[in-house]
């Protein structure tokens, strides 16, 4: 069920065929979607897009308020007021801009608004870098935001389209964060297909909050101050809207499969249907796995790689029913971030857990790859994987916590 019974009867819109970078995609999605507000500070890499949005409300080709401010936490602190106000609102950062609005995110999660953040990720400080890794998506990945990352340009603009009717949800109203990696997806210029924009706005359709301050006779409290006998039970009710998101993703994805003809779900298995060994990845390196994997199947070797695609609500069970479906004998888990707990990175610590939780018994080996920029090639995913059948075989053992094209 959608929040509109209208937009189930959205019909397949034509694909216009384009050439655009991973920011220029997204800032188009935003021009389609048209939202009311855009608060936003620039930062590296992902200045490009309230430029781009900037530009389109200066042409008049869009009616958003775009308010500048002063810094990426008053960017969040300015959208987190617009949202409550009732206006549909967005807005974009990297890096150190996203760690500037921390206290900011964790509001808007609590407050339960549904704004949309695209996130160009970039490696956080330090030492200071701009290039890409996760770190600053993971650092927020308990603030209560959803996560959606992308692993290309399209997948960029087609899950930006779809946070919006993610987030206003009533099951869900939760902040999404949509994500691409900084220069590789965002700058990188590739063929895309475009969606017709009647059939954008249509199938986002309006926002129409319940509650919301500049509603006259029916005054509401946003952010008060919660005692301790009423703050745990929000809490609660937080993270059952988080565990219902995910029905909500799997709903909103397959409306947008009738749109576009694009499927998408929590991740994406590639060539796990007989695989012996797999390798679980986020982000633009999945394509770089996939090709090493096509060479790797053409050499006679059963590999596959599943695409972690939504990080949160992190489907857990989904992907140890995936991991024991393929009847793999080992796993390579890749995290492009540093835990620094000693012992793995994210995905680290949560696919070992979700197996172990599930019954799921297999070996996992995590690799930290591609931190502040470091290349990742398809060479490394083969040795990854040769490494992986001489642990499953016995004839090594496991590597702990391993980094890839680390200068020794």
């Amino acid at each position: 069920m959608s929040m509109n019974g209208s937009r189930d009867r959205q019909v397949c819109s034509k694909a216009i065929p384009e050439r655009m970078s991973g920011n220029e995609a997204v800032s188009y999605a935003i021009k389609q979607v048209n939202p009311d507000v855009m608060p936003a500070f620039p930062i590296t890499p992902s200045t490009e897009i309230p430029q781009m949005v900037s530009t389109f409300i200066a042409n008049g080709e869009i009616d958003t308020a775009f308010i500048p401010v002063e810094s990426e936490h008053s960017a969040m602190s300015a959208a987190i007021g617009a949202e409550a106000a009732g206006a549909r609102t967005m807005t974009a950062t990297s890096s150190a801009g996203l760690a500037l609005m921390w206290e900011e995110l964790l509001l808007a999660a609590s407050n339960r608004l549904p704004i949309v953040l695209t996130l160009v990720n970039r490696t956080l400080s330090g030492p200071i870098n701009i290039n890409c890794d996760h770190s600053d998506g993971m650092g927020a990945r308990d603030t209560g935001w959803i996560q959606i990352y992308a692993e290309n340009n399209q997948e960029a603009y087609d899950n930006y389209i779809q946070a919006f009717p993610i987030a206003e949800d009533p099951r869900v109203h939760l902040p999404v964060m949509i994500c691409q990696d900084g220069f590789i997806t965002s700058h990188a210029v590739e063929n895309i297909e475009l969606l017709e924009t009647e059939h954008v706005r249509r199938f986002v359709g309006e926002y129409r909050p319940e509650e919301f301050l500049l509603n006259p006779g029916k005054p509401v409290s946003v952010g008060p101050y919660a005692i301790s006998a009423y703050s745990m039970e929000a809490k609660r009710a937080q993270e059952a809207a988080m565990e219902r998101a995910g029905e909500v993703i799997l709903e909103v994805a397959d409306r947008f499969h009738t749109m576009s003809g694009r499927g998408y779900g929590f991740f994406e298995e590639y060539r796990t249907e007989d695989a012996e060994y797999l390798m679980v990845i986020m982000g633009s390196a999945a394509g770089t796995a996939k090709e090493a994997v096509d060479e790797l199947r053409n050499e006679g070797h059963k590999v596959g790689i599943i695409k972690i695609r939504v990080f949160r609500p992190f489907p857990e069970k989904e992907i140890a029913e995936a991991i024991h479906k393929s009847g793999c004998k080992a796993v390579a888990i890749m995290d492009r971030c540093e835990s620094y707990n000693g012992n793995s990175g994210p995905l680290g610590s949560e696919i070992p857990a979700g197996l172990y939780r599930n019954k799921v018994m297999v070996d996992t080996v995590n690799y930290i790859y591609g931190l502040a920029g470091r290349d990742f090639t398809v060479d490394h995913v083969k040795d990854v994987f040769k490494e992986l059948a001489q642990v499953a075989q016995g004839a090594k053992p496991a590597p702990h916590h391993k980094y890839i094209g680390l200068r020794e």
